[in-house]
């Protein structure tokens, strides 16, 4: 694990050699950014880099500091994430009770908390201190797809880094060069992660995700032929990727919204199902109107379900609605 492994966020690397060729490291940076962008990914890295007994601008992934970190064993490295969607109080309790204790072998102590809008407000209020007056070697990184659940305050105490999306072309390169994806592939799933390199490298690793893809299409394509039988046949297929509906649903999505960039403009860069373009061509009978409607379905829909509104009514009502609008 070294910065040369970053796909995208060349500005941010860029920034934190400077920071540490001029010794301007900051006590405390809040990572911010939409989830799976490798926030998580430049934290490691910067911190190897931190504790690396060579303390040049890479860690060397040779001396016995690296070494540990690799095996996740450096006792200057604490990494805390959330446990079911929360941040313990006593986590953040012990932390701070042992914040005064000296490195063990580097010159610093390096603290990640990962999803740290998942502490509850008395977490955050008991870290504030710490965040206000932390001992000279300490560095703490938080990690937030949601700054709005973190209190101003420790805003106000920390250097924010803002993480981006990665450029569609360098997700590309990278989806073909590791993962030996196809043209088509690495481009739909690019599109469809819009930027996300962890969630594009999740789908790249999936055995069965394009598979799926494809049993949803012929689904939906069934169903706007008019045949309602399907609606219930497939019923199965949803209930069994359940865990996945929000994958699920956008792939829904993405369809309906292909289609009507394809009915307004025709075969264009701003599909993201590139490969299905005849099957978009031979749905083009739907007016915009309900294509709207669709959408509508769809998104109602999610919302639903994330409301703890019965999984399998919800499907069933939007793809039906799928015929009716």
């Amino acid at each position: 694990m070294d910065f040369s492994k970053i796909i995208g966020h060349e500005r941010i690397v860029e920034n934190f050699k400077n920071a540490i060729d001029k010794g301007h490291i900051s006590h405390c940076y809040l990572f911010e950014g939409e989830e799976s962008l490798g926030k998580k990914k430049v934290a490691l890295t910067f911190a190897k880099t931190l504790l690396c007994k060579n303390e040049g601008l890479q860690p060397c992934n040779r001396c016995n500091s690296c070494l540990k970190f690799n095996n996740w064993n450096h006792p200057d490295l604490k990494l805390i994430e959330p446990e079911k969607g929360l941040i313990k109080k006593k986590i953040i309790d012990d932390l701070i009770k042992n914040i005064n204790i000296a490195p063990f072998e580097s010159k610093r102590r390096i603290i990640i908390i990962d999803d740290s809008h998942e502490m509850r407000m008395e977490s955050q209020n008991a870290l504030l201190k710490t965040l206000e007056e932390p001992p000279s070697y300490i560095n703490i990184i938080l990690i937030t797809s949601n700054s709005n659940n973190l209190i101003p305050t420790i805003l106000s105490r920390c250097q924010i880094i803002k993480f981006y999306p990665v450029e569609k072309g360098k997700i590309i390169e990278f989806l073909r060069t590791k993962y030996d994806k196809t043209v088509e592939e690495a481009n739909f799933i690019a599109d469809f992660t819009k930027g996300s390199i962890g969630k594009s490298i999740t789908l790249s690793q999936s055995k069965d995700f394009f598979q799926k893809r494809n049993e949803i299409i012929e689904i939906i394509n069934s169903i706007l032929k008019g045949d309602k039988a399907k609606i219930f046949n497939s019923i199965d297929f949803f209930i069994k990727n359940k865990d996945d509906y929000e994958e699920i649903l956008d792939i829904i999505l993405y369809w309906f919204r292909d289609l009507m960039i394809f009915q307004q403009v025709g075969d264009s860069g701003l599909i993201t199902n590139r490969d299905k373009i005849p099957l978009l061509s031979n749905q083009s009978y739907l007016n915009i109107d309900r294509i709207n409607d669709i959408i509508d379905n769809i998104m109602e829909t999610k919302q639903n379900i994330d409301r703890n509104v019965n999984y399998q009514l919800a499907m069933e009502t939007m793809l039906l609605g799928m015929q009716e609008v």
